[in-house]
């Protein structure tokens, strides 16, 4: 009689080991899924950021180009007076 208990104790003892188990592996799937989705979500800020540079950039550019072309504009318009 008590050797089934012992193994009934056993079975008990071992369903809660695995449980835990897959507990602890459900979990570290999710920190590592989180982890990907961090990452990913970094790389699409870090384009975003890329791009938006970039567009200032060119805003900057053009600009710089209208505003010269606006001051040689005056000056011809200053010496022919």
């Amino acid at each position: 009689m008590q050797t089934v208990k012992e193994k009934i104790q056993d079975m008990k003892e071992m369903r809660q080991a695995k449980a835990e188990a897959k507990a602890e592996e459900k979990a570290e799937k999710e920190l590592a899924k989180a982890r990907v989705e961090i990452a990913h979500e970094v790389r699409l800020a870090k384009e975003a950021e890329a791009a938006m540079d970039m567009h200032a950039d060119k805003a900057i550019k053009r600009a710089d180009a209208e505003t010269e072309k606006y001051a040689t504009r005056n000056a011809a318009t200053n010496s022919a007076t």
